[in-house]
């Protein structure tokens, strides 16, 4: 199985692995950025899926798509010498410790694949719709200016 393969089978479900098992998908100098934060290195990924692990029951994603990036030069990431060599979209169902809700959420993942390891990782989607609409006053009011903007 290619490092593509093993990343649908380990985002299957991140609450039925052990950060260990990211060494088996991402490279020793991974780049991986979300919209929350960036991580330099396996040690710094495994350490943010270790915190992920103690607070959630159950993290999974439904990736939908995996499409293969043709090469044409543009995509080339500043601080590193990848390129994105695919895109991954996804729903993700958390459920966290202590709470019955589920946030469900779609985005979607960059990927730059060399050698069969990840080495460059970048997610993409809404922080509001993760965080700030969950937060009982903040999440009225996010709602609301969102509503607003609809119009």
């Amino acid at each position: 199985m290619d490092v593509i393969g093993r990343f649908c089978k380990i985002y299957t479900d991140i609450c039925q692995i052990s950060p260990d098992d990211l060494e088996h998908i991402y490279a020793d100098d991974i780049l991986f950025i979300d919209p929350i934060t960036t991580h330099h290195g396996i040690d710094e990924v495994k350490r943010y899926f270790s915190n992920l692990l103690t607070q959630a029951e159950s993290c999974k994603f439904d990736i939908a798509d995996i499409f293969t990036c043709s090469p044409n030069g543009t995509e080339e990431h500043p601080s590193s010498h990848s390129k994105v060599t695919h895109i991954a979209n996804w729903t993700m169902t958390l459920t966290l410790k202590d709470s019955d809700k589920q946030i469900t959420l779609d985005g979607t993942t960059q990927l730059g694949v060399s050698d069969d390891s990840i080495i460059y990782h970048k997610d993409y989607y809404d922080l509001g719709e993760m965080v700030y609409e969950h937060v009982p006053i903040l999440g009225f009011v996010v709602k609301k200016i969102k509503g607003k903007l609809a119009k």
